[in-house]
């Protein structure tokens, strides 16, 4: 049989990114950050805190989730169309504290808990990005 030759000077061409491209991208793993760690704690809660606690805890994630794309809105607006952020976000957070006084099935301290979900997501993705920008720096030695 005869052996194939491969042409190495055929290369894949490399779409440059851009920065916005990579905010976009790191946005999209901040929301699946956030959406996965939600899902986890509401699938915990179910099993040992209740359907409750479960559903309030939901309502606030999903909350925070909202919350995270109006700020993430108001900053891709920043320095194109305005000089500081909005503050429109802020409704959602008064809008979960509302509607959980407002209907009791609906409980208040998993709500905020729900709310918060999206911080610790934040705080795992910055600490990933930097340490794969760490090793991603590192040269290898010659020893």
């Amino acid at each position: 049989m005869p052996r194939r030759i491969w042409n190495l000077s055929h290369q894949r061409r490399v779409k440059k990114t851009t920065p916005h491209d990579e905010y976009l991208l790191f946005q999209r793993q901040i929301y699946l950050a956030t959406l996965s760690l939600s899902l986890l704690a509401v699938l915990l809660a179910s099993l040992f805190l209740g359907m409750h606690f479960a559903i309030s805890l939901l309502i606030g994630a999903l909350s925070g989730i909202v919350y995270l794309r109006l700020l993430a809105r108001s900053i891709s607006k920043l320095g194109k169309t305005s000089n500081s952020l909005s503050k429109f976000q802020l409704i959602v957070p008064v809008l979960l504290v509302l509607v959980a006084a407002k209907q009791p099935q609906i409980e208040l301290l998993p709500a905020l808990l729900g709310f918060l979900l999206y911080k610790p997501s934040l705080i795992l993705q910055f600490a990933f990005e930097s340490r794969k920008q760490t090793l991603g720096n590192q040269t290898p030695s010659v020893t």
